[in-house]
């Protein structure tokens, strides 16, 4: 049976289809692309681990790391990987990708050698079950549960529902963010949004911290996102946007101190448009080197916007350029001897991993794992990263056009 066959059999069987009958789906699926098994695996929070979601026929299976398994570097490259041959057959580990999200990993067990048809038809299948882990974890707490590794406090619980996917493609532009701690959280929130050729990135950092602390940060980092949005979503231009979430922060809490840079990207044009509230300004990496450390501040942070009028900072980006936004917990974490991590060895990280050709979702990863290992796993404040990356100018298409699918690495099978 052919990958589109069976990917038209499972769209039939998926209408009603709950997170917990997914893993049966995926197992019936083995059949019609010639394995025996196949199995899911979510990636916990972290990022550190691939869990598998197994139920009905699915065989049980044990957790993986990421970091240096043959599962975790399907995970990573975003490429399938072949095993060697084991007893239970040829393993077959294929990128569960929801259009540029990595959610896990698919494993499918194999009798004999593994052809390009074979990789292309698991593919397909892992396509489709990524579309249903996404739109049936609406629904259901099994996909979320399995996902968590601890407890969740209450005032991360609330901000993380409110952060977008962790990565975005419109295939002329990548978008990946990444916020640390997982389980409990300060004031630290992302966002991102394009709309048309205009892509819309903002950082948020509330004060606050510790328990009581934390929910006060966490309501106006709250507040302040859903302003940033109101304003996007009604057009307002970058200024007006700024003095809408410093009314809305000031009305509800007029104390409320809040860090802010909001930015505006053209993907035909690759100008870049920054309002540095009070935040670091950014930085633009081009060619392997930080070319432009963006001004800050240009406005005061929120709640304090009426003493002062924003000015806007405009660069103009070349292809292939990486914007790099950050928070200060990330330039501010200190090792065991106290030495910060300082915006110098964020820079040479980032262009490090730029020069290995890693993704900008593997990119953050690593750069916030970085980081927890230099303070334990035990941050002091919140991290959080905000990568885009300009690969090239969008040109001017009808409604109905499409670009290429050329945001994702190909799924070509390594051994």
């Amino acid at each position: 049976m052919s990958g589109i066959e069976a990917l038209g059999r499972l769209l039939r069987q998926s209408h009603h289809a709950r997170p917990d009958d997914l893993p049966q789906m995926a197992m019936r699926a083995a059949a019609l692309v010639g394995a025996t098994a196949m199995i899911i695996y979510l990636v916990d929070h972290q990022q550190r681990e691939l869990l598998p979601l197994v139920a009905g026929d699915a065989p049980p299976r044990d957790r993986f790391m990421i970091d240096g398994t043959l599962a975790g570097r399907a995970y990573t490259t975003v490429a399938a990987c072949v095993s060697d041959a084991e007893p239970e057959g040829v393993r077959l580990w294929v990128p569960l990708i929801n259009g540029a999200e990595r959610l896990g990993v698919l494993e499918a067990v194999l009798a004999g050698p593994v052809g390009e048809s074979t990789v292309e038809d698991c593919a397909t299948v892992a396509a489709l079950l990524a579309e249903l882990l996404v739109t049936r974890d609406r629904y259901s707490d099994t996909i979320e549960r399995l996902r968590r590794r601890e407890p969740m406090l209450l005032a991360a619980e609330m901000l993380r529902a409110q952060l977008p996917p962790l990565t975005f493609s419109t295939g002329h532009l990548v978008i990946s963010g990444i916020l640390e701690p997982c389980y409990d959280v300060g004031g630290d929130a992302f966002d991102y949004a394009v709309n048309g050729d205009i892509a819309h990135l903002a950082l948020f950092d509330a004060v606050g911290h510790g328990s009581t602390g934390g929910m006060r940060a966490v309501m106006l980092a709250s507040l302040a996102l859903a302003a940033y949005r109101n304003a996007r979503r009604a057009g307002l231009d970058l200024v007006d946007t700024y003095h809408r979430i410093d009314g809305a922060v000031q009305h509800h809490d007029r104390w409320g101190l809040t860090t802010a840079v909001l930015a505006e990207l053209d993907q035909r044009t690759g100008v870049l448009r920054v309002i540095s509230a009070g935040h670091p300004g950014g930085v633009v990496i081009r060619q392997g080197k930080a070319v432009k450390v963006l001004p800050t501040p240009t406005a005061l942070p929120v709640s304090l916007g009426h003493h002062r009028p924003p000015v806007v900072v405009e660069e103009s980006l070349e292809p292939g350029d990486h914007v790099l936004l950050y928070t200060d917990g990330i330039i501010e974490a200190r090792s065991s001897d106290g030495e910060p991590f300082g915006i110098d060895r964020l820079v040479d990280f980032t262009v490090k991993a730029i020069a290995d050709q890693l993704s900008l979702p593997e990119t953050a990863r690593r750069l916030v794992h970085a980081i927890l290992d230099r303070q334990d796993d035990c941050l002091q404040d919140d991290a959080t990263v905000l990568l885009a990356r300009w690969i090239s100018p969008a040109p001017a298409r009808s409604d109905t056009e499409l670009p290429e699918a050329d945001n994702q690495a190909p799924l070509d099978a390594v051994s």
